[in-house]
């Protein structure tokens, strides 16, 4: 039993309980609801203190949290509304239907869009704000699963012709002009379109967090004013098991984000099955939510329940769904009037008399609330109205809404792609299409004509707010870099000086930020360990931002390096969350498209915990063409000595290597990493080119050599020659190649061979992943690859080492010039605990073992 009503079956003292009832609703009516509620936080403070073991439930019961007295009246043309509806779950469908007749394998869904079609419109016609001079837009996060409907919307505004929607996830062979249209939401495939890709379920959620955060720290640095912009979230109630999606709802409420507005469709369906057979998804949904600190709307039942409602003087419609779990009512989905008659309406004397009077049609025609466009736009209103915090709208709809025996409620409905002609024929009656029995039948789109009523008014309702959305753009201005010497001579021109190259990043970044153009643009990003990454001097400097300030005296506070925390503080420290501080990045790193403002984020962090960790947040960052740089600190498998398996990474070079517009670099040197970083700010900022670069950072301090200018270019491709050790007329030569921590071991290699009278060259390898790619393409035009040309003038077999596992330097093999044997040493396995020098030797890569195998392959 629920416990909202478990209490009143154990009432002692009937009477005394009514007076309680009867002095409560006279306080509310004659004090009114603010003395109501100070009234009621005094008691439950008083119960905490007198330890009566009770708390207040957060469920409240399964209606509509918006009572019909409080309803707006309805701004819009609802017959029109409900007809352009009618036409976007047409189009959709057909789209859908039509490529999987064609080709069986491409796939699709129907039954998400059917579901939220209502929620999707009505945002689309009242809500949802895009760019323009007045407005500089609303973000909004669309269920990926009904990418159909949107593409049905862009259909009849004229962004999109028939020939794109027949060509519905068919990218590759287009004809006639036509577009290819991807599977889900993805910025990369349909640049001016998408803003934010979905379709990986959890990674939605989470970042449109940190999107609406990122907004409000660009208005508390007065970068940009983002007041009155809303960031809208449309997500699934399956989606919700997804920790991403939970992980950061405190965040949201803690930084009372009130620009933040979640819609979860809650058709109680997974991708296979109901989302709580044996609860109530809503329910957990309210509690979790209300928990972390959210304002909750619930969105249950549509307007026909009204009059049920307002007859219901004894409660046995509430007490009816107290009782009712998602497996039950994902059945009364699937049944018709008849069966919700005999199954729901007669459990009892009292829901028996309730439904007297209506048809099977009428009690199969009851809407639920997110079918209801008149109760959607009450909730939205209220949520956009509301202050103080974020809300999440908890809207109850039905899988497959309008597909009949096809599909509405059923199991099988996430996978329907096809109706036969009595179904295709049922889903036009059930929605009054205007659609002969052949156009149904053969699934022809249907446009209505320009002068329309529903054409006009779609057009009108858009061009009120702003146009039409989705829309990506990406104007905005370009920054100015300072030149290389000015930020980075003490890494470039080292002269021996010992340091780390993440102490050198550091030290960098923080006379990049006191640039006056390119300063204020950068976001320092950090999960945790802001002071082992050496980055405590900036914490005066530029602050750690917070939208409170700082309300407490530091421990510190007496240090140099003290912790400052600011509303106008420039380094976001995440704690302890990989998945937030990528979520924060990667709106940083879109800010030039999301915002039209460029912004330059460096997100610092221990490289297993990257794309390890959170590769998925990578990928849809890099499907979002952020624009930004990764740092993989503390990086390889033997430079994190005593942290053991799961803090050292040897693959992390590897996965970003899959990442096309991700450019990766494991600098051995200081002056390597300054080129690195200047190259890439001036492809960000000023060629604004949609990439972001990885780069590895050491914790090891040694002898950082000068940088000669005729190496930067080289550096840039890949791979530059470091230096040759030995006699020039040695009969024994090698040519050694190494990355990262494990180059001064490879140098060290070098001199012990030269003591032995074997002559080697040394390259320093700085981004294997760009020698690859150069190579696959110089495969396609048949010129000779850049490692080629590099290693041509050397002699020998080639020795390659790297922190990373052998399959990292094994992926440039095949542009080695023939005839050289070649060799590769890296650090496959678990890692493990104990010190730089014996995982070194454990793993094969130190100098004695690259010494040793250069003698065996002479």
């Amino acid at each position: 039993m629920d416990m909202s009503t478990e209490h009143l079956t154990l009432d002692e003292d009937p009477a005394e309980t009514a007076e309680w009832q009867d002095a409560f609703r006279a306080l509310l009516q004659v004090h009114g609801p603010a003395r109501a509620r100070f009234v009621l936080q005094n008691l439950e403070c008083l119960a905490r203190e007198m330890r009566t073991g009770w708390q207040p439930n957060l469920n409240t019961p399964y209606i509509n949290s918006i009572p019909v007295e409080a309803q707006p009246a309805f701004p819009g043309d609802l017959a029109i509304e409900e007809r352009i509806g009618s036409l976007m779950r047409w189009n959709a469908l057909a789209m859908v239907v039509r490529a999987n007749q064609a080709y069986g394998e491409l796939g699709g869904h129907i039954a998400s869009y059917a579901s939220a079609a209502d929620l999707f419109e009505l945002g689309f016609n009242h809500f949802f704000h895009a760019r323009d001079g007045a407005h500089r837009g609303d973000l909004v996060f669309f269920q990926a699963h009904s990418a159909p409907g949107v593409y049905a919307r862009a259909f009849l505004e004229g962004r999109l012709g028939e020939q794109d929607l027949q060509h519905y996830r068919q990218e590759i062979d287009l004809a006639d002009g036509a577009r290819g249209l991807c599977s889900y939401p993805h910025p990369y495939l349909l640049p001016d379109f998408w803003q934010f890709p979905t379709g990986s379920m959890g990674i939605g959620p989470i970042s449109s967090i940190y999107h609406a955060r990122f907004m409000r720290y660009l208005t508390h640095r007065n970068l940009l004013d983002c007041e009155g912009r809303k960031v809208w979230g449309v997500f699934g109630d399956g989606e919700m098991d997804e920790p991403e999606s939970m992980s950061a709802l405190t965040l949201a409420a803690r930084e009372k984000l009130d620009n933040l507005v979640w819609v979860v469709n809650c058709n109680l369906q997974r991708l296979d099955g109901p989302v709580r057979g044996n609860g109530r998804i809503i329910d957990e949904l309210e509690k979790l939510f209300a928990g972390a600190g959210w304002n909750v709307i619930k969105l249950v039942w549509g307007s026909d329940w009204d009059g049920l409602f307002a007859r219901d003087v004894n409660g046995a419609l509430t007490r009816a769904f107290a009782n009712t779990v998602d497996g039950q009512m994902q059945t009364f989905a699937a049944k018709d009037g008849r069966y919700n008659r005999d199954h729901f309406f007669g459990q009892n004397e009292a829901l028996i008399r309730l439904a007297q009077g209506m048809t099977d049609e009428q009690i199969d025609r009851l809407k639920r609330g997110g079918h209801d466009l008149v109760k959607i736009h009450a909730a939205y209103a209220a949520a956009a109205a509301h202050r103080g915090q974020p809300t999440v709208i908890l809207a109850h709809t039905k899988k497959g809404y309008g597909m009949g025996t096809a599909g509405q409620g059923k199991m099988t409905t996430h996978s329907q792609k096809k109706l036969d002609e009595s179904e295709l024929l049922a889903f036009r009656n059930r929605f009054n299409l205007p659609l002969t029995d052949e156009q149904a039948t053969t699934l022809a789109f249907y446009k209505p004509a320009e002068d329309s009523a529903e054409m006009r008014y779609l057009k009108e309702r858009r061009a009120a707010l702003g146009g039409a959305m989705p829309r990506r753009e990406t104007l905005c201005d370009t920054v100015p870099i300072p030149e290389l010497a000015g930020y980075a001579q003490f890494a470039i021109g080292a002269a021996g000086k010992e340091m780390s190259t993440t102490m050198a990043f550091v030290r960098m970044l923080g006379n990049l930020m006191k640039d006056k153009a390119l300063g204020p643009r950068i976001v320092p990003i950090v999960a945790d360990e802001a002071r082992t990454f050496g980055m405590a001097n900036l914490f005066k400097q530029v602050g750690i931002y917070s939208s409170v300030g700082q309300r407490y005296a530091p421990e510190d506070i007496g240090s140099v390096l003290s912790y400052r925390e600011a509303t106008n503080g420039q380094i976001l420290e995440e704690g302890i969350s990989e998945a937030g501080a990528i979520a924060s990045w990667t709106a940083a790193a879109t800010s030039y498209s999301v915002h039209g403002l460029a912004m330059l984020p460096f997100y610092i962090y221990y490289s297993m915990f990257g794309f390890q960790r959170v590769g998925d947040a990578i990928w849809a960052a890099a499907d979002q063409r952020a624009r930004g740089f990764l740092l993989g600190a503390t990086s390889g498998r033997t430079t994190l000595g005593g942290e053991g398996l799961q803090h050292q990474d040897g693959t992390s070079h590897l996965v970003a290597a899959t990442i096309p517009n991700c450019k990766a670099y494991d600098p051995a040197f200081a002056g390597e990493m300054a080129v690195i970083v200047d190259a890439g700010m001036r492809e960000i900022l000023v060629e604004q080119r949609d990439v972001f670069y990885y780069i590895t950072l050491m914790n090891e301090n040694y002898a950082q050599p000068d940088l000669p200018a005729d190496a930067h270019s080289d550096v840039l491709r890949g791979c530059y020659r470091f230096g040759t050790y030995g006699l020039a007329d040695a009969k024994q030569k090698v040519t050694l190649m190494g990355s990262g921590a494990i180059l001064t071991e490879v140098i060290k290699a070098a001199q012990i061979l030269a003591n032995e009278g074997v002559a080697s060259e040394v390259f320093s390898v700085t981004s294997w992943s760009e020698l690859a790619r150069d190579g696959q393409g110089c495969s396609a035009t048949g010129d000779l690859p850049f490692i080629a040309r590099q290693l041509g003038a050397s002699q020998g077999p080639v020795i390659a080492a790297t922190d990373y596992v052998r399959a990292v330097p094994e992926s440039i093999r095949a542009y080695v010039p023939e005839g050289r044997p070649y060799r590769t040493l890296g650090t496959d396995g678990f890692g493990r605990s104990d010190t730089r020098a014996a995982l070194r030797s454990f793993f094969g890569v130190d100098a004695k073992t690259i010494a040793a195998m250069a003698r065996e392959c002479s």
